[in-house]
């Protein structure tokens, strides 16, 4: 849940990169981080393990300032994709306002991938938030990468839900930024549906869009 103080000119808003194990979740703030340089984005911190790149989290903090002189502070997270660290999965998940599902394009993943959806989805519901509300949009990356699902069969299991599907290959910086942007542009929308951010003068949707170039 963001948090937000009109009466400060501030609002602190988290955006949560989920997924299996090295499906790409850092490589995605990675990406972002250079992307961002000189735009308001704070150092990227990273926990690194020898099973699994992030044990706790990755956090990008971003600064962004409006016309109307409003301040966001976007934090984006990613979380540990490996079973075992599930409760850290939950407790950084916990009152997240946007979420990007980073899965595995290859073959061989695609039960990892279910599972942590499915996963995604539980610890949703034990933290409080509303899954069927949250924005949340669906990444396939890796694509560079042989043996891949057909982009045709990933969007005919995913067309009934009605999430975005973005296809991706982060470590070439491919889908990355698009991927931010739909996150950005489905979370503005739920809080300014929450806060009238627009009808107050607050923000627009290209404070959110326009703060990385589009690759």
């Amino acid at each position: 849940m963001a948090e937000f103080s009109e009466d400060n000119k501030k609002l602190i808003i988290k955006i949560v990169y989920y997924g299996p194990a090295l499906s790409g979740k850092t490589t995605n703030l990675i990406h972002l981080h250079d992307l961002m340089m000189g735009s308001g984005c704070g150092e990227l911190m990273t926990l690194e393990t020898k099973g699994d790149r992030t044990l706790f989290f990755d956090l990008l903090p971003l600064m962004i300032q409006t016309k109307s002189d409003f301040t966001f502070k976007i934090k984006l997270f990613t979380v540990p994709g490996q079973v075992a660290h599930d409760a850290t999965r939950k407790a950084v998940l916990s009152r997240a306002d946007g979420i990007v599902f980073v899965a595995d394009s290859q073959i061989t993943q695609a039960v990892n991938n279910f599972t942590s959806f499915d996963n995604l989805e539980k610890n949703a519901g034990r933290v409080g938030l509303d899954f069927d509300r949250l924005p949340l949009v669906i990444q396939f990356n890796k694509r560079d990468l042989e043996n891949v699902i057909p982009e045709e069969e990933v969007l005919e299991r995913w067309d009934s839900t009605g999430l975005p599907v973005i296809f991706s290959s982060a470590v070439r910086g491919i889908g990355v930024a698009e991927t931010f942007r739909k996150i950005m542009m489905q979370t503005f929308s739920d809080l300014d549906s929450k806060y009238g951010l627009k009808h107050k003068g607050l923000a627009c949707e290209d404070d959110f869009l326009n703060i990385i170039k589009m690759n």
